[in-house]
């Protein structure tokens, strides 16, 4: 029977999986932190090593072997591969790299196993002619050999009767070929395979780039078998002492190691028989034991899936350093704009709107000679006064409004364009916040000026409706007629910019004469504690729109970091990651399924 889970025991691997996989497939790192690459390889590899390899294996357990032979550019590797099935197939020479395309050699009955994207979803397949003792003789010239015409997104299915049922060979491309596409295929067939034949030779095997493969080899507990080539003669046993050491120290030291001696190429290129014959009969005795072949899944397939779940919280950390960087970019635009908040504030409390033009203005609108002596008068007399510097002057009110709004929208302009210069300098010099901004990208908002114009003359609009709600008494509104509703406000405007809770008596002279002024319209209509509170009502109220405009221009860079809404949380990551580290029902999972009953009884 076809060995794969029953449903009960496939359930909750299947689904882990599937959750694993759709997770992977939402991650794309949008952010540039220096960590992004690197996690974006790293997720497609976890990925491809579900598609190629997990996956499929799970599905079913009876498939062939799968073994690899893979290893550096110019060891011997299709020399190898012709060597053992007995005749050319695959091509050798000088020119590097030689492998281009890589070939699957399987048995002829066995085809249906790698026909359909059950294995190597991603790789297209072409099929070559079947050779050997149970086909029909073609000539060797006129054998399918992978060459420069063949493409490295596809896989040369070719059906060899001296292939034994149980197994098939795949010669990979170079895993340090100078062809970046030829590394990444070799590293993505490696990933897929039941077992590894490594092949390295007697100058090359110490290089330290093959060894980060080993060491992956180790850490999935892979069947793994070294092909040590090209000996020369009465040396074999001490290098293969050596490799042995080096194997030992990788955890390695249970792997065997196959010499062969440097040898005569015949004519077609190929090696004596006999010196491959002790890799030919290991491979045999996988093939011929069906158990055997199904423990070496087992093992194979648990090591993958301890290898995903590392993989995954290594994912999982450059999930958080995404959402760190982030997190400094939003922190960067936060501090600016909140100082440029402060300073807009600071400027309406302490004076600064009360001189320039807002002074000469407001000193036109309630005169400056008599009107500032009557202040030492009685609060009534000094009310009749005002209201003959203001009944039937609506125009002079409206200059100083206008004045207001100006100077006002001054100061916002300027300082929201000091935080967007922070923020870009900073956000620039880091490589996320570089790639989120555009070349030559305006400062701040097209049309912000007129904005902060439209919010300033609400903001006056609003103190409008808070002098005529406060006057809608009987006993100010005759007082507010007499003074007009816009001098009230203006009024109440100058008070804002001159303190922030209303001060009366002596504490009021610190804000200047023009404020005195101010005040005291205020406490002649409404009285003192009414002034307080219209103060703290008008200033809350500019802060509100103060901060509604620093909001929406903060949130021109904030939002940007929104990129990262529809990212798969390292929670979620780790959650999962723990899933497939410490499942201990795997192996358990796939006996319970080798003992089910093949009726279903």
């Amino acid at each position: 029977m076809d060995a794969s889970l029953p449903d009960a025991d496939a359930a909750g691997l299947v689904n882990l999986l599937g959750n694993v996989r759709e997770t992977l497939g939402r991650l794309t790192f949008p952010l540039e932190s220096p960590g992004a690459a690197d996690a974006r390889r790293e997720t497609l590899a976890a990925a491809a090593q579900l598609d190629d390899y997990i996956l499929p294996r799970i599905e079913s357990l009876d498939a062939p072997l799968l073994a690899v032979v893979g290893g550096s550019t110019g060891a011997g590797k299709s020399t190898l591969v012709n060597a053992l099935v007995g005749h050319p197939v695959t091509r050798s020479g000088a020119i590097r790299p030689t492998t281009r395309q890589p070939i699957l050699l399987h048995h002829p009955a066995e085809g249906h196993w790698f026909a359909d994207d059950r294995v190597l979803p991603t790789l297209s397949r072409q099929r070559a002619v079947v050779v050997g003792a149970d086909a029909q003789a073609v000539p060797a010239s006129q054998i399918a050999l992978a060459d420069e015409s063949g493409s490295a997104a596809q896989l040369l299915l070719q059906p060899d009767a001296t292939i034994p049922q149980g197994l098939a060979l795949l010669d990979a491309p170079d895993i340090d070929s100078i062809a970046d596409g030829n590394r990444r295929l070799a590293s993505q067939l490696l990933a897929a395979a039941d077992l590894w034949l490594f092949v390295t030779t007697a100058n090359r095997y110490a290089d330290a780039v093959p060894w980060h493969l080993l060491r992956e080899a180790a850490q999935r507990d892979i069947l793994l078998a070294v092909v040590l080539d090209r000996v020369p003669h009465g040396v074999e046993e001490e290098i293969r002492a050596d490799l042995h050491a080096l194997l030992a120290a990788e955890q390695l030291g249970h792997a065997p190691i196959f010499v062969i001696p440097e040898e005569q190429l015949d004519g077609l290129g190929m090696l004596p028989a006999e010196s491959v014959d002790p890799l030919r009969r290991w491979l045999g005795a996988i093939s011929a034991d069906a158990e055997g072949r199904r423990d070496i899944a087992r093992r194979t397939l648990e090591g993958a899936l301890r290898a995903l779940g590392r993989r995954v919280e290594k994912v999982a950390d450059a999930v958080d350093d995404q959402a760190e960087t982030a997190g400094r970019l939003e922190e960067a635009a936060r501090l600016s704009y909140a100082a440029a908040l402060e300073a807009v504030l600071e400027s309406t409390k302490d004076g600064t709107l009360l001189r320039g033009e807002v002074l000469a203005r407001w000193q036109d609108f309630v005169g400056t000679g008599e009107f500032m002596r009557g202040l030492e008068s009685r609060v009534g007399r000094i009310r009749d006064r005002i209201g003959g510097y203001l009944t039937g002057k609506p125009p002079r009110a409206v200059t100083v409004e206008t004045a207001i709004e100006s100077g006002l929208q001054t100061v916002i302009v300027e300082e929201a364009a000091k935080a967007a210069d922070q923020t870009e300098r900073q956000w620039r010099a880091e490589p996320a916040g570089r790639a989120l901004l555009a070349p030559g990208e305006p400062v701040m908002s097209p049309g912000f000026t007129d904005t902060v114009a439209r919010e300033i003359r609400a903001w006056q609009k609003d103190l409008l409706d808070l002098v005529r709600s406060e006057g809608a008494d009987k006993r100010f509104a005759a007082r507010m007629l007499s003074f007009g509703v816009n001098g009230v406000a203006v009024a109440l405007m100058i008070v804002v910019f001159a303190s922030t809770a209303g001060l009366t008596g002596g504490e009021v002279l610190i804000a200047g004469g023009s404020a005195v002024v101010g005040q005291k319209l205020l406490e002649a209509i409404f009285g003192e504690d009414a002034v307080r509170r219209l103060t703290r009502t008008a200033r809350r109220q500019l802060q509100q729109r103060c901060e509604t405009l620093m909001d929406a221009e903060r949130e021109r860079f904030t939002d940007r970091l929104r990129v990262l809404a529809d990212e798969p949380s390292s929670e979620h990551l780790r959650a999962l990651a723990v899933s497939l580290t410490e499942r201990r029902s795997v192996a358990e999972d796939l006996r319970k399924n080798d003992q089910a009953p093949e009726d279903g009884t």
